[in-house]
This record gives structure tokens, C-alpha cells and sequence, in this order.
């Protein structure tokens, strides 16, 4: 069955189902006669969550959400109204609020956009209910693996999510479009003590797939053994240094840096206003020869891809940076349009409740040429960063402060001690001039990346090859 049909029967042909699909067209039309650019968002999403503590189960949780939002935007004022509640009349009241936006005046519809036969991910839902007692019954696998794998695990916490999303989206000149997107995601959790000293570490992994892969004991064995891996180097690890240092970022989840600390500076809303460090540079050198930065929304079965965007357009490859030039911003409708460019497929949106605008999707960084072994080789003194906890990023100014949860010191081009608490301190812009050596062995992240701005958190990737950064500010409590 295809995407739209199987939306259909969600929305329109219910038993219980209040909403025509033909008056919801009519009622999406009227509403948008005059406006520049809008459409009828439908949303349906199940979920279900589990977790794991202490060998018993914490919570289980299953829900399922419906509703739709309507927009009109004129100019760049947009008009928006939602609900919960799939009616004719609630359509109606919807459309008498946007529709007052225009004020009298009349815009000109923008062109839908082209439709794709793309099947980046599997159409089924992950959640099914007579497997629930098998996802339960794994994750006390997973506490009973963990504590049997190390004498000194004594705290154990897993959890499983999965979730489904259909959403359809009608514009004013009746052409539609529809999206089945299945997401999933595994994290575990240890504490192990020695002598009085206790220490965590987590591992999580997931994509726009089914349970299948994440449910195979060699999956969460190998999720428990990394979490484990982590928890036992912080037991010997020493405090890391503070000051200005060479940095050599890991590959694979690092890239979560360049996602805070460059990739929103990219978005096109943002460089519109003129409000991100990028705004005005397009065609200049941003960047260190050798690094080419992409947003891919069509990689199979990845946390952040999208066979079409909530506005319906279909998902891309987007270059941002090409050999240090920047080339491209982020794009949803709106802002492609007030700066007489084409969106790229980035409209997102966390729900029906929430209005559109651009936002990544899979930022990576691609490969180099050189070896991580070279990269650690050249550094007489620095920090080899391989993951990342959170951090904090300033769009206008560029500037990061990131926390490092597993770092190693390099001392005379040799990998030593783990180290603790340290932090990674610059500005985004700048470090991307500093960037001497790109690796050649990019990685994407295991699938755990959510993205939140202006209060809306949607999935997204990351990823980038090893990486030689110089002059960046490490902190630390070493003296």
C-alpha cells in the first residue's frame, strides 16, 4: 500500500473519522486563497517506551497522538492554528484564524513541490503488541549480561523507544503528499565501583528501522560491553588539563561539534536575519582547505533522514561547505523563498503542533586524507577527544562550550592517560579556519542525535572523520 493510501484510511476513512478528505481540501483552499505559501499538515504517531532499573521495570509506556495544523503565510507572517482533533469543524475554526493573516492583502501561491518515488526506510511500524513481553524480557537480558560481564557494575539502567510517525500534507492546490517513518532507539546505562570510586558510562544506538536489529543479542551485548568499555577507563582516569592546546576530535558522534557549533549557523533562517556568524559570507572561504561539511536527508534508514521533509519536499544532499568555501545554507520554504532560493528539503517540524523551519538532517563532514595515526603523531601536547556529552552553542557569535566524557592527554605524539571533566572551549567559525588535518575514516553516529530549537527537538545525524584541530581551549582542573 502506498503512503498515501495508508494515511487515507488513517485520517479519512475511519470509522470514527469526522474529517472528509474533499472538505478538507476545499476548507485548505479557501483558507489559503491569497497566501504565498501554506499547507494542511496530518499527523498520526504511536510510541512505545520501556525502561529498566535495578532488574525491574521503571516504566512502560504506550500512547498515540492524532491531529493536524494548518498554515498560511503571507509575506513573512504566517498564520497557524492546530489541534487535536481530526473534524470538519475543527478545520474550520483553524482556517477562520490563519486566514487573517493576509489582512486584505493578497500574496501569490508558491509551487508545490515535485513529488519523489524515494523509499528511504521501511513503511511498518516498529510497534507491534503481542511483542511486548520479548522487548521487556530483553532488557532484563541486558541487566543480567552486565552485571555477569564485570564484578563491579552495581548499577544497571536500560531502555528501548520506538515510535511511528504518518503524516500527509495537502496544499491549496490540491496536490498531495504522504511520509511513513518508523524510529527506534536502544540505550544502556552502567555504574561500576572500585575501591569507593564509582563511575558511569552509556551507550545508545537506533536508526528509522525496526526492533529486529536492536533486539539481536549481539546488538545490546555490544551496546553493554561499550557502555562497560567507558565506565571502567573513567575509574583510572586523572583530571584534565586546562589551556590552549592541539585538539584531535574522534570521528563518528564528535561530529555532534560540528553540528551545535556550525550546522545552525548554516540554517537559512538564521543567516535571512542576518543573525548567524555565517550571514553574507556565501562564496567565501569559511573554513580550512580540505573540509567539505554536507546535510544528507537521504541516507537509508538513518535517525535523521526524511523521504520528505513536513512541507513535503522531498529530502536531500545538500554541500554547505566545499573545500573550506561555503556554498549553501539550510532551507525550508519560507526562508528559501524571501531569499530567492529553492528549499532543500529541510522544513522540520516536531509535530502538528508546531510550525515548520529549517533544520539539519544528517550533518556530516567528509573524508581527508590523512590517518589518525599521523594526526596524534604531529601533537607533542594536546587532547584526543572521542565522545562527547553536552554542551551549549551561541548561533550569533559562534561561540561553544562542549564537555568531553571520554578524553585522552597525547603527550609527545602518543595517546596516555584517560582524563576527566575536560571541556572544549571556542568559537565555531573560527575553529573551522584552525582544522590543520581531516582524517580519513569518517563515521556517522550510532543513531542516538535529537536537535532541539526555538523549543522543538527533532532526530537528527551526525558524523565526521578524524579530525586535527589547533589553538582550542581545553578545561580542566589539572594545575
Amino acid at each position: 500500500m502506498s503512503a498515501l493510501a495508508a494515511t487515507d484510511d488513517l485520517f479519512f476513512n475511519r470509522a470514527d473519522s469526522t474529517l472528509d478528505r474533499g472538505a478538507a481540501e476545499r476548507i485548505t483552499a479557501d483558507a489559503l486563497a491569497g497566501a504565498d505559501d501554506g499547507e494542511l499538515f496530518l499527523e498520526y504517531r504511536e510510541s512505545e517506551s520501556i525502561s529498566l532499573e535495578e532488574g525491574r521495570i521503571r516504566t512502560a509506556n504506550y500512547d498515540t497522538a492524532m491531529g493536524f495544523g494548518l498554515r498560511a503565510v503571507l509575506g513573512e507572517e504566517t498564520g497557524y492554528a492546530h489541534a487535536g482533533e481530526l473534524s470538519d469543524s475543527a478545520l474550520k475554526r483553524a482556517a477562520g484564524t490563519v486566514s487573517a493573516v493576509r489582512g486584505g492583502r493578497t500574496g501569490s501561491l508558491s509551487v508545490a513541490p515535485n513529488g519523489t518515488n524515494a523509499r528511504l526506510y521501511s513503511d511498518a511500524s516498529p510497534i507491534t503488541h503481542d511483542g511486548f513481553a520479548g522487548r521487556a524480557a530483553v532488557l532484563s537480558e541486558i541487566d543480567a549480561y552486565a552485571r555477569a560481564k564485570d564484578p563491579r557494575v552495581r548499577q544497571v539502567m536500560t531502555s528501548l523507544h520506538g515510535e511511528w510517525q504518518a503524516v500527509q500534507i495537502l496544499r491549496a492546490d490540491g496536490s498531495r503528499t504522504a511520509d511513513l517513518r518508523p524510529l527506534v532507539r536502544l540505550n544502556v546505562s552502567v555504574v561500576v565501583e572500585r575501591d569507593g570510586k564509582r563511575e558511569s558510562g552509556t551507550h545508545g544506538l537506533g536508526g528509522r528501522e525496526g526492533f529486529d536489529r536492536m533486539l539481536a543479542p549481539e546488538t545490546w551485548r555490544a551496546a553493554v560491553d561499550e557502555a562497560l568499555r567507558q565506565a571502567v577507563l573513567k575509574l583510572d582516569s586523572v583530571p584534565a588539563p586546562a589551556g590552549e592546546m592541539e585538539v584531535v576530535l574522534g570521528n563518528g558522534w564528535p561530529g555532534i561539534l560540528l553540528h551545535e557549533a556550525i550546522g545552525h549557523g548554516l540554517e537559512g533562517d538564521f543567516n535571512r536575519k542576518k543573525t548567524s556568524a555565517f550571514a553574507g559570507l556565501m562564496g567565501q572561504r569559511v573554513a580550512s582547505p580540505g573540509v567539505t561539511v554536507v546535510d544528507d536527508g537521504t541516507l537509508p534508514d538513518r535517525r535523521g533522514s526524511l523521504t520528505i521533509d513536513d512541507e513535503g519536499t522531498p529530502s536531500s544532499r545538500t554541500v554547505l561547505i566545499e573545500d573550506g568555501i561555503l556554498t549553501g545554507y539550510l532551507q525550508d520554504r519560507l526562508n528559501g523563498r524571501l531569499m530567492g532560493v529553492r528549499s532543500t528539503g529541510n522544513g522540520r517540524r516536531e509535530s502538528y503542533a508546531h510550525t515548520p523551519m529549517p533544520r539539519m538532517t544528517n550533518t556530516v563532514m567528509l573524508n581527508g586524507t590523512h590517518s589518525p595515526e599521523e594526526m596524534i603523531g604531529s601533537v607533542k601536547r594536546g587532547l584526543y577527544a572521542v565522545n562527547f556529552g553536552g554542551g551549549q552553542v551561541d548561533i550569533t557569535s559562534g561561540k561553544f562550550v562542549f564537555s568531553a566524557s571520554e578524553a585522552y592527554l597525547i603527550e609527545n605524539g602518543r595517546v596516555t592517560a584517560p582524563v576527566k571533566g575536560a571541556t572544549l572551549i571556542g568559537n565555531g567559525p573560527d575553529s573551522l579556519t584552525k582544522v590543520e588535518m581531516v582524517g580519513g575514516d569518517m563515521a556517522l553516529d550510532p543513531g542516538i542525535g535529537t536537535c532541539g530549537k526555538n523549543g522543538q527537538g527533532v532526530p537528527v545525524g551526525v558524523g565526521q572523520p578524524t579530525l586535527k584541530i589547533r589553538g582550542l581551549t581545553v578545561g580542566g582542573t589539572a594545575t
